[in-house]
């Protein structure tokens, strides 16, 4: 064995263990890295970013859509606080990912040295695992524990801390074999009493989400609610787990969920989840199902034990990967729940139809002529605020093609997300159309990512929705304090100017007719595009205005 700098080692750690692709800002911390990429490029790319909390963005969409672990580089101190939004969110979001931190050297540890922080202490909360390498020997040890823990289990975030000594430094060390993922099963007793539970259910539900899925879970899923004719939903943000035109489809669960949905649901005597955590934005703030022990029968499928139990008592836990426990489904004998399916589909289509709304841009019938008029295997991405609730009602999801996802979106709720994710969807799959919606707000929190979509020669399309506010505030606003606006107003640029000024492709949509045209003309162009749809302010859900809410509410006082 031949020595090699510690940024070398880690780099053939990396490509040896299957990475393509690793987003980031560079940092002179982690210089060796660099420099051990340069002789991989074309193996593992390096995407250079424009700051770390759009690279840790695009590092856990690509690790979303692509099942594989994201990889994101950040150099100490502000580098590695930027980056935790993104780690933040792959840990709420169940998403696999390897945080590199550059850190100073050894022997200057422990001073408050330029830019130190202890990264073990500071990313504990929001990682599975948070490490770092003192010797170079040891970063094949270490990268693959790192592997093996991000992806067991319930899926999520590690760190692993490079101190600069330590990537200088040299060893002699055999580089280890790609990780592996253990999976669980269910138990043949488990799916007995599941059977037994299912037969003598007169309302049951399905309930999908989380992290940890594959094609093939989706596809026998998807086999075994058509062969009983059961009704099935998808957890906040996980809409493409199972493709809304199919008539077993009965709607989102998550934020402004559809009232006849949350009734359903807690009208069910049995409920089925699969993978979701039955989290705050799932159960409507705990409301859907009664802490700790629900009034339905709970059978709760989960990937990591830990979460078996943590909030909701289920009548029937099962730790099982889902690959393996909707293959067994199919094994079940149970009868049909088909009239109540037909009742939960005619449900959602009723829900699904845009609402005239005030101003010349009906942004509802936008979203509808996307869900019409997108390719197949278009990917959508969004980030966090109203703007989004008419993408969750108005747009019908295929489920997954080509083997990954047709949505990524944050299920932490986190503003900034639209942008970074859109472009690491396009590098990751530069074949398929990517759409990303964003709000006034929450695009200006990353469209600096625009440029690295120009750089990188992916033309993505980014829906800028445009109402002068941060509209989620603003809505609360209104219902809590009525008529007193404090804190929610911003004065935006020109959008269409700011994608032209990067050498992208920019237009301002104002009426519903003109957005078709403008549409195919930004994907016509093969730049990335902006179009900035300006929507009238009093549209702030799709069936609520703000007067509306303000009115409503000075009543009650």
């Amino acid at each position: 064995m031949n020595a090699r700098h510690g940024g070398r080692i880690l780099a053939d750690a990396l490509a040896g263990h299957g990475v393509r692709a690793a987003f980031g800002v560079p940092g002179e911390s982690f210089l060796p890295v660099l420099d051990g990429l340069h002789d991989l490029k074309d193996r593992l790319q390096f995407v250079v970013c424009r700051q770390e909390g759009g690279a840790a963005y695009m590092a856990e969409a690509w690790a979303k859509l692509t099942g594989e672990p994201g990889v994101l580089f950040v150099t100490r101190g502000p580098g590695a606080t930027n980056g935790s939004v993104g780690v933040h969110t792959a840990f709420q979001d169940s998403t696999p990912m390897l945080v590199l931190v550059g850190q100073v050297g050894n022997d200057f540890v422990e001073r408050e040295a330029f830019q130190e922080i202890d990264y073990r202490r500071m990313y504990a909360p929001l990682t599975k695992w948070a490490a770092q390498i003192d010797r170079a020997e040891r970063i094949p040890e270490l990268v693959s524990h790192a592997f093996h823990t991000a992806t067991a289990g319930r899926p999520g975030p590690v760190l692993l801390a490079l101190p600069e000594d330590m990537l200088f430094s040299e060893a002699a060390v055999a580089d280890a074999p790609r990780y592996r993922t253990p999976r669980a099963a269910p138990s043949a007793a488990d799916m007995r009493e599941l059977e037994r539970m299912l037969v003598a259910a007169k309302r049951p539900f399905v309930l999908v989400g989380g992290g940890g899925w594959t094609k093939r879970a989706i596809d026998a899923l998807r086999a075994w609610a058509e062969s009983v004719g059961i009704p099935v939903g998808c957890a906040f943000r996980c809409q493409d787990y199972f493709d809304n035109r199919h008539p077993n489809y009965a709607g989102d669960v998550g934020i402004g969920i559809n009232p006849k949905l949350a009734q359903r649901v807690k009208d069910a005597d049995l409920l089925l989840v699969i993978g979701a955590r039955l989290g705050e934005m799932t159960t409507a703030g705990y409301t859907l199902l009664e802490v700790p022990v629900p009034k339905q029968g709970l059978v709760h499928v989960h990937a990591g034990a830990e979460e078996l139990g943590r909030v909701y008592q289920a009548t029937l836990p099962i730790n099982s990967n889902y690959e393996e426990f909707a293959f067994a489904l199919s094994g079940l004998k149970t009868p049909s729940w088909k009239e109540q399916t037909r009742s939960a589909r005619n449900d959602y289509l009723a829900w699904n139809k845009p609402i005239p709304m005030p101003g010349a841009l009906q942004y509802g019938e936008v979203i509808a002529w996307l869900s019409q008029n997108l390719p197949e295997d278009a990917i959508v991405t969004n980030g966090a605020g109203n703007f989004a609730s008419w993408l969750h009602r108005h747009f019908q999801y295929r489920g997954w093609q080509g083997g990954s996802r047709t949505q990524l979106a944050p299920t932490s709720g986190s503003m900034g997300y639209s942008v970074p994710a859109a472009v690491a969807a396009k590098i990751a799959a530069p074949q398929r159309t990517v759409v990303a919606v964003a709000g006034d707000g929450e695009f200006l929190m990353n469209g600096q990512e625009f440029a690295t979509a120009v750089q990188y020669g992916a033309p993505i399309v980014v829906l800028v929705v445009n109402n002068g506010m941060y509209g989620t505030i603003r809505m609360h606003q209104e219902r809590e304090y009525p008529a007193r606006v404090s804190g929610t107003g911003l004065k935006n640029p020109d959008f269409a100017a700011y994608a032209r000024a990067f050498g992208g492709h920019g237009e301002i949509v104002e009426r519903t007719a003109d957005f078709a045209p403008a549409f195919q003309r930004a994907a016509a162009s093969g730049k990335p595009a902006i179009l900035e749809l300006r929507i009238d302010p009093e549209a702030i859900t799709p069936s609520a205005t703000l007067s509306g809410l303000r009115a409503a509410a000075l009543a009650k006082k």
